[in-house]
């Protein structure tokens, strides 16, 4: 029987990509779904220019996947990069990430913004509604 743990390991490995090239990409105008999962109180305060708010923070329930499922085949319509924009680039982003896998986004094409949305440094790059 084969060990769990090289499965086990290759689930916990993620891509990151940082706050300097989200920017670049946002003022290159470069394809990117930015999939926010913030709660809708912090995704009111601030979130990044294009931003789909799906709520779904932490990522943990079934509601929670269901919210990420409304998107799915926006996200499945072409072959961007789909940043998870989580609050702290922590768990809920990791689970996010592992769930958009498991419904076929390729992990080539996801990436977790690091130090998620409350590392943002750029202020003047910010969306509040």
């Amino acid at each position: 029987m084969l060990s769990s743990t090289p499965a086990m390991a290759f689930l916990e490995s993620y891509e990151y990509i940082t706050a300097d090239k989200v920017k670049m990409k946002l003022e290159n105008n470069e394809p990117m779904h930015l999939v926010d999962i913030q709660v809708k109180e912090a995704f009111v305060k601030h979130h990044l220019p294009g931003a789909i708010a799906t709520y779904s923070y932490p990522v943990k329930s079934q509601e929670d996947k269901a919210k990420l499922d409304a998107i799915i085949e926006k996200l499945q319509a072409d072959d961007a990069p789909v940043v998870v924009v989580c609050p702290r680039g922590g768990g809920g982003a990791k689970r996010c990430y592992d769930y958009l896998n498991e419904k076929g986004i390729v992990k080539e094409r996801l990436l977790i913004l690091e130090k998620g949305q409350e590392g943002w440094p750029f202020e003047d790059l910010l969306e509040r509604k």
